[in-house]
């Protein structure tokens, strides 16, 4: 019955735009993740090095987030959309055509963040036609669009060795870009019930909620750890087992799946148990995956870990999100963008803390039981702070709905 009553709610058209528009700006984000290990034959790194390399968009993408989620709240998340679009272009022409240096590479790197920033338009075009109690699946199908770092993944190396180049990949992205930004721009919507521009005062004042750096932090966790990781496995598969560029990319895009097309099961499960109570159950077992993975196991073993650490991650990007609506519903757009920043930087964090120990130590093990001690944490504080929300959302609501049981 619920099902029946999301679809008929809303706007199809939007949502669809929404997913197409972060799914291909994810794909493009990531593209030198699964590439470094190709880039690295023609530019020689270290670990740390590469780490940088792959870490550097997601930096990117932390940063611009803010920018576009303030113009997606003052000139409306389609336009903002569209200018992201547009301005993605520009670091795929220089991949294509402008890179001859590590330095110059660096600074594409950087660049394609504008592409991760989408998120901060497209989640909030999506959401804002939605009621409360169906923001969690929308904003979770919306946000299922990182599953375009499968296709990267998949086929990115595969282009560079049929073509005997990897700059070649970033010229045939701008064909997937063009093609959804005509879709975009003909089929997506803004919500006629769009919260007005909120003023500067008021992002002062957002961040000066506690909740907010709460929800910054356990955004870091599952959405740093699922884009830092996507970026990083490829590296980690062929420098611990020894696996071809194109073999360890297919392997990071079987973990990638995982992490990509739970998230809306993530929000729908919120939807109907409760945010927290998903949430306290994803950080667990990403942390004993992640605990798992460092124990250096068999291939087939630490890809079934990696598998089912990847789908906990992914998942909970969807419980946040779940959450983040309730508490800041008039807040959306704001939030959208401080929250997704602060993902980001959990995501820029997490290969240089990889790559950084494996310098220091010559061994996975310690990056990786840095990063499952991390989850336990988050269990920790969200085991304390659920207390507090169940009694202040529901004494400011009312509903049932708000309570993150």
């Amino acid at each position: 019955m619920e099902r029946k009553g999301f679809w008929q709610s809303g706007h199809k058209p939007t949502l669809f735009s929404a997913f197409l528009y972060f799914d291909i700006s994810f794909m493009i984000w990531v593209l030198i993740g699964p590439l470094a290990v190709v880039i690295a034959n023609d530019y020689p790194m270290d670990p740390v090095q590469k780490a940088n390399l792959v870490a550097l968009p997601i930096l990117g993408g932390s940063i611009l987030r803010l920018v576009l989620g303030f113009l997606a709240d003052y000139i409306g998340p389609k336009l903002t959309g569209q200018i992201g679009m547009i301005t993605t272009l520009l670091p795929l022409v220089m991949g294509w055509k402008w890179v001859h240096s590590l330095d110059q590479l660096y600074i594409v790197a950087l660049l394609l963040g504008v592409a991760g920033a989408s998120f901060a338009a497209a989640l909030p075009l999506a959401s804002q036609w939605y009621s409360k109690e169906h923001q969690g699946l929308a904003m979770g199908i919306a946000g299922a669009g990182n599953s375009g770092t499968v296709l990267t993944t998949l086929f990115a190396n595969r282009i560079a060795q049929h073509f005997g180049s990897w700059e070649v990949v970033f010229g045939l992205a701008i064909i997937p870009i063009v093609v959804v930004f005509i879709l975009f721009t003909l089929l997506a919507r803004n919500s006629p019930t769009r919260p007005e521009p909120k003023r500067l005062s008021l992002y002062a004042k957002v961040l000066r909620q506690r909740d907010t750096w709460i929800f910054c932090a356990f955004y870091c966790v599952t959405f740093g750890g699922f884009v830092g990781l996507s970026n990083y496995l490829t590296i980690f598969f062929n420098t611990q087992y020894g696996l071809s560029p194109v073999r360890a990319a297919d392997f990071t895009t079987f973990c990638v799946i995982a992490g990509s097309f739970f998230r809306p099961v993530g929000g729908y499960l919120s939807d109907r148990f409760g945010g927290t109570r998903i949430l306290l159950f994803l950080y667990l077992g990403a942390g004993m995956m992640l605990a798992s993975v460092a124990m250096l196991p068999p291939l087939p073993v630490v890809i079934a870990l990696l598998f089912i650490g990847m789908m906990c991650l992914g998942a909970g990007n969807g419980s946040v999100f779940q959450l983040v609506p309730q508490r800041f519903g008039n807040e959306i757009g704001l939030m959208t963008g401080i929250v997704g920043a602060a993902g980001g930087l959990g995501g820029y964090v997490l290969p240089l803390l990889l790559g950084q120990l494996y310098k220091t130590t010559g061994s996975y093990t310690p990056g990786f039981l840095a990063l499952s001690l991390i989850a336990i944490c988050s269990v920790a504080l969200l085991a304390i702070i659920r207390i507090s929300w169940r009694k202040t959302w529901l004494s400011r609501s009312g509903k049932a709905i708000a309570e993150p049981a």
